[in-house]
């Protein structure tokens, strides 16, 4: 089945839409313990980690114009990506998706395997902050921009295919957004909820945020036909900074959990493995003119 990718756009925004919002009313639905939690963490931080090397920066080679030093330039603008995501890390100390209070499956006497002993936590200390009636803001506002690339890469990866048919371009794209929204939007509702927000409030905010992605790729996919020539180049630029960017969001998530989790480490790991098995996979599924594109 072949699609344009005016449609494809507007079905993914949709399902990225809805999921979001999905993910933002889990806390009222299930409880969601911290290693179902941290697996699907490590599962799409390995999708995404695929997805920007397998999909995105060769995307971005693929668009440089003739004569140019395409690697260099598209590596540039990935660490540029790279290096921004991880200043919006530092700045609003977002991706806390783990809000437990008490995880029953994760507390049987194993101990964190940190490089720096820790003194031994109370037992029934709870794993969530201490939050106050404006917290969530900083980790929303880290998250609005984080989301906004995230539409950014969706809609870049589907302007390479603009005249041309279009398969399930940008599928890996769309898959790691997908399944990385509903964690970011319950990491919102759920420090809301812990600073006393009425349902109304987080339903509202839960709203905003399921649509800043969709804005993103509308945005990106519609109005870098106004740069004329240029254009090509935009978003060549625009792929290589989202690699970037996925690589910073994926190793974050990654490296903690990974590293600091021993007895879930096995689990953990296949679970990351499995993602980046995914990523590679769906390149059967994507046009070959997607590689294809030059200046």
């Amino acid at each position: 089945m072949n699609l344009s990718p005016e449609v494809l756009l507007v079905g993914y925004s949709l399902a990225i839409a809805l999921l979001s919002l999905a993910g933002g009313l889990l806390p009222d639905w299930v409880h969601m313990t911290h290693t179902r939690t941290q697996l699907v963490m490590s599962f799409v931080s390995g999708l995404m980690l695929g997805v920007a090397f397998y999909h995105l920066l060769p995307h971005s080679i693929a668009l440089q114009p003739e004569g140019a030093p395409a690697a260099d330039v598209s590596v540039w603008w990935l660490m540029i990506g790279l290096i921004t995501m991880l200043l919006l890390l530092r700045m609003f100390h977002f991706h806390q998706h783990d809000f437990s209070e008490h995880d029953h499956d994760h507390d049987h006497g194993h101990d964190h395997d940190h490089l720096v002993a820790e003194a031994p936590e109370p037992a029934h200390a709870p794993v969530m902050p201490a939050v106050n009636k404006l917290s969530w803001v900083g980790l929303a506002l880290g998250l609005g921009v984080h989301t906004l690339i995230d539409g950014v890469a969706l809609g870049a990866v589907l302007q390479v295919e603009i005249g041309h048919v279009a398969g399930l371009a940008g599928v890996g794209v769309f898959l790691a957004i997908l399944l990385h929204k509903p964690l970011d939007a319950m990491s919102i509702t759920t420090m809301m909820q812990a600073g006393g927000w009425s349902r109304r409030s987080r339903a509202i905010a839960n709203l905003g945020f399921a649509l800043l992605c969709p804005l993103g790729a509308v945005l990106l996919f519609f109005g870098v036909d106004l740069m004329g020539e240029a254009r090509h180049y935009a978003v060549a630029v625009a792929l290589a900074f989202s690699a970037g960017a996925f690589i910073c969001i994926a190793l974050s998530d990654l490296l903690p959990e990974v590293h600091f989790h021993s007895h879930d480490r096995g689990k953990l790991t296949l679970a990351f493995v499995i993602g980046i098995s995914l990523a590679y996979a769906i390149g059967g599924l994507e046009p070959a003119s997607a590689h294809l594109h030059g200046g």
